[in-house]
């Protein structure tokens, strides 16, 4: 017999292997094998078993890696959804759906359940009137799922924080696990939601498993071989989870579905919400998606009808949203009133909370001490040389760091360019307000969170039980501690600077800063005692600051709403990006000028515009040039299928590599 295999490669093609009498049995479609390509091995996936081909001469197989196969039923549908509309190969899909680490080579003991005792189980909580009314749009979903046609039922639920979203989750997965089916749970970020892990672990015992990159090779065999068996019906994870091996699969839940780390990166760049969608169509599964600061996209498609819409307007118990002060840093630096960092609201709301004994969050989404460093004699700024970016100074570890290729240089002394000036510390990070507050506050205890902080195995767990036992009085951190944590004795939250992500090159920088001045916001204030927050920013009167101050997502969902219709950006349209990579800027600008000729000219007679070429905004990254070609249509199909009259085998123009980025964020 002979493997028809694909392989994790930027090639619409597949290959033909044969397949040795010994590897007869185990080698069936959807388990993965090693094969001899090219003067390498390759670990490619079976698709198919085919009698004959064309091919003369075929290589045999080396190995099976797997005993029983990774993929199967209707993975292999999302596998073909996942291929036609991010614009990558069925290998690329396939492997994005399967972990390369996993492996899987003998059954798993019947000891190894990965949940807590079924003793340690929590009994639901009643729900409040808000919630059931919320519940009844959730169970009509779920009774409906089987019966759903080509369009499975998502709800929308829409709640403000601190309103009760997560027991609404609970409640749906105990209805569908009920019901002998399945539920995966998809959270932002694995290691910044502990709590919520222990919730659902604490609900549903050893019926739950836990999936993310963090998990050892064991951790991770013993949990895809339990949800594959059906030994566990509930798997809570990140991104990646949308893709579990769960059979019988009825309800997928995104939280905070809004959030851009569910678009992935690499190939094929995906975004989580879009998969879970494609996914309930093919096994006709519910989606519930939460969030307090929905994306334009899926609040503009309950608004259609495409999704339903489910409502929390306020928190449990009737506890009122913090109060929010927003302070005119223009206003600040006139009259000379900050200190430091701060305004001279926030650092006297500091002063308080901190004799109160309550604890305080503070946001600055910089790391570092200080963002630039400048000669003061020439002006010249301290750049990374890899990639043309502003280096930034962490006083910790001494260095020059630069965030995007991760380059490390030592201080130097005098300015490079002119060798003369001496050189200014320029902008605050989080490393510079850490040490301020230990200047003002030298009793208080204070904890940074951020990158650098956490990247130890376990430095996240630690932070977050040093501030639930309130070890730590402030806590100033990067959008990480904006992240759903539910924490009662923090009363005080303070946002430096919100004019950091309102000034990035992004049509969607207004509602990022929205979404993020909403979530933190919504730190405070969460127990019997009230809450207060600090915005200090330059534009205290554009929109997303003024709706994030009121609580008031309406407002901000209109006025965004009508910019985004005016210009015809998403929700009104499709965006596709490509990045063209070269090793000098002559020849990028070069190559994407004719990448562009060939684009309109493909998409004549279409409903397809076209923006740049234009230079990407980090224009050099690791010595590589990049320049931008954005497409923008009606549908992401309309878009492909320019990119496959257009682009050269490899995702390739002009023997330069292209990168195409469907939806981008």
């Amino acid at each position: 017999m002979i493997a028809e295999v694909a392989f994790n490669l930027p090639l619409d093609k597949t290959f033909h292997y044969l397949i040795p009498p010994s590897m007869d049995a185990a080698a069936q479609p959807g388990a993965r094998v090693a094969a001899p390509f090219g003067p390498r091995w390759l670990v490619g996936c079976i698709i198919a078993r085919v009698g004959q081909s064309p091919i003369a001469h075929l290589k045999p197989i080396r190995r099976v890696i797997d005993p029983i196969p990774v993929i199967g039923d209707e993975r292999w549908e999302l596998a073909r959804w996942l291929s036609r509309t991010y614009y990558c190969s069925l290998g690329e899909a396939l492997a994005a759906m399967v972990p390369s680490q996993l492996r899987i080579r003998a059954p798993i003991s019947s000891t190894d359940s990965g949940g807590p005792p079924e003793a340690a189980r929590e009994p639901p909580k009643p729900l409040t009137p808000a919630q059931q009314q919320a519940w009844q749009t959730i169970a009509g979903a779920l009774a409906e799922r089987s019966a759903a046609g080509p369009r499975p039922p998502v709800v929308l639920l829409h709640g403000v924080t601190g309103s009760g979203k997560t027991e609404l989750y609970l409640h749906a997965i105990a209805s569908v696990i009920a019901q002998a089916q399945a539920a995966i749970y998809v959270i932002p970020e694995i290691a910044l939601t502990p709590q919520t892990i222990a919730r659902v672990q604490g609900r549903f015992g050893s019926q739950v498993a836990v999936w993310h990159s963090r998990l050892t090779s064991r951790q991770r065999a013993i949990a895809w071989q339990r949800l594959a068996a059906g030994r566990a019906r509930i798997v809570i994870g990140a991104r990646s989870a949308v893709f579990a091996p769960v059979p019988s699969l009825g309800l997928i839940i995104i939280d905070e579905e809004q959030e851009t780390t569910y678009k992935q990166q690499d190939v094929p760049r995906y975004h989580t919400r879009e998969v879970a969608v494609a996914r309930a169509r093919c096994v006709k599964a519910a989606v519930l998606l939460g969030s307090a600061t929905p994306s334009l996209e899926s609040f503009f498609a309950a608004t259609q009808g495409r999704y339903r819409l489910a409502t929390l307007p306020e928190r449990i118990e009737g506890r009122p949203l913090p109060r929010v002060a927003v302070v005119d840093l223009r206003e600040e630096m006139a009259s000379r009133r900050r200190i430091g960092p701060f305004s001279r609201l926030l650092a006297l709301a500091l002063q308080g909370t901190v004799e109160r004994g309550e604890q305080a969050m503070l946001l600055l989404n910089r790391r570092g001490f200080a963002r630039t460093i400048q000669c003061q004699a020439c002006g010249e700024v301290v750049r990374c040389s890899r990639c043309a970016i502003p280096v930034i100074y962490h006083a910790s570890a001494g260095v020059l760091r630069c965030h995007y290729c991760n380059a490390h240089y030592p201080p130097p002394e005098a300015c490079p360019a002119c060798r003369k000036g001496s050189l200014r510390f320029r902008g605050s990070g989080t490393e510079r307000v850490e040490s301020e507050l230990h200047r003002l506050f030298p009793m208080a205890s204070i904890a940074r969170m951020d990158r650098d902080t956490t990247a130890a195995r376990d430095s996240h767990q630690r932070i977050f039980e040093a501030i639930s036992q309130e070890h730590v009085g402030v806590v100033v951190g990067t959008q990480m501690i904006a992240k759903g944590h539910d924490f009662p004795s923090v009363t005080l939250v303070g946002v430096i600077s919100a004019d950091t992500s309102l000034n990035l090159p992004d049509f969607r920088a207004g509602e990022r800063t929205f979404d993020l001045l909403t979530q933190m916001a919504g730190r405070a204030g969460r127990s019997s005692r009230p809450g207060q927050v600090v915005i200090q920013t330059y534009c205290p009167t554009h929109y997303a600051i003024h709706a994030a101050s009121a609580h008031d997502y309406g407002q901000f969902y209109r006025e965004e709403l009508a910019m985004r219709r005016r210009l015809a950006l998403p929700p009104f349209s499709r965006l596709a990006q490509l990045t063209v990579l070269a090793s000098t800027r002559a020849r990028a600008e070069e190559t994407a000028e004719r990448l562009a000729a060939a684009l309109r000219q493909a998409a004549k007679r279409r409903r397809i515009t076209m923006i740049g070429p234009a230079p990407h905004r980090v224009a050099r990254l690791r010595r590589t040039y990049r320049m931008c070609v954005l497409l923008k249509g009606t549908t992401t199909d309309a878009l492909t299928d320019v990119l496959r009259k257009v682009l050269q085998p490899g995702r390739k123009f002009g023997g330069l590599p292209v990168l195409v980025d469907v939806d981008p964020l």
